[in-house]
């Protein structure tokens, strides 16, 4: 893992969760990671870029994460935000807050589904923003602990039935998907294994008794991916992840993650993550506070 900064959040163990609700006219937070889980909003914030993982995306003049594991990195930078009045929401609880028999109930399936995709950082859609803005809004004004306690956990239900995109992937968050099936869980593990080398369709089928055709229909179907495009992420995961761990040349990279053209690479890496394998790099290490 890479040096980043070990956040010590101002969570009281008899504290349900923390809130702070303010204004500011630009990040100056490092790149962290923290155990407690993280629900951040910010609003007028256009041009700022965040930075979960291996994900870097510009957002809009509203944007809403949730981030449920301590080993994933994490910060917001200027970017080419000109505001100068963000608002910014952020509502840190443990890991063990909903936690028990309570949460193998039904009613808790959708909270508990979301904390697993939000293990590589999952971001809200719009659609699902405005359906939380009202009560987000006034989270930290509510006087009385219980009410305020109960708010939240209509949010959490309210975002966990709503649309959101997973952010990290897999190969660079080290941390793997929802439970799948034994032939996924097989392919996907022999391709973590060997995606340094060249990987056919032909072979992967076979390794669970499959035609071609017939394999990658399931995959997609399984995944919501096609093979090529979930080796293609496995990847750029793992490049992403010595691009920020490693002082190794980028060719280097390039070539020991499986591409065997390093233009195409640079292509393909700033096209699946909004910036040059050189930038994203770059990005990072103006992040990062080694401790």
């Amino acid at each position: 893992m890479s040096d980043v900064l070990e956040e010590i959040t101002p969570l009281s163990e008899k504290d349900c969760f923390y809130i702070v609700d303010r204004h500011k006219t630009e990040f100056t937070y490092p790149l962290h990671q923290h155990r407690e889980y993280e629900l951040n909003f910010v609003e007028n914030a256009s041009g700022v870029s965040r930075i979960v993982g291996d994900s870097v995306e510009t957002v809009a003049d509203y944007d809403l994460v949730l981030i449920c594991s301590e080993n994933l990195e994490h910060a917001w930078d200027n970017g080419s935000c000109t505001s100068s009045d963000i608002r910014e929401i952020t509502v840190q609880f443990s890991p063990d807050l909903l936690s028990g028999t309570i949460m193998a109930k039904n009613q808790f399936a959708s909270i508990m589904k979301m904390f697993r995709d939000a293990d590589h950082g999952v971001a809200f859609s719009m659609h699902a923003i405005m359906k939380v803005y009202a009560e987000l809004d006034r989270l930290a004004y509510v006087q009385e602990d219980f009410e305020r306690f109960l708010k939240f956990l209509k949010i959490l239900h309210v975002l966990s039935k709503s649309e959101y995109r997973i952010l990290a992937s897999s190969s660079f968050s080290h941390a793997e998907r929802n439970p799948e099936s034994r032939r996924v869980q097989k392919v996907k593990q022999y391709i973590n294994d060997h995606y340094t080398e060249p990987l056919r369709l032909e072979d992967l089928s076979g390794l669970v008794g499959m035609t071609p055709t017939s394999f990658s229909r399931f995959f997609k179907l399984r995944t919501g991916k096609t093979l090529s495009d979930y080796i293609l992420d496995i990847r750029l995961g793992f490049a992403a992840r010595q691009l920020v761990d490693t002082a190794r040349n980028i060719s280097e990279i390039c070539f020991e993650c499986g591409f065997n053209n390093l233009s195409n690479f640079n292509r393909i890496f700033k096209s699946r993550r909004g910036v040059t394998p050189k930038e994203f790099r770059a990005m990072y290490k103006k992040n990062k506070v080694v401790v």
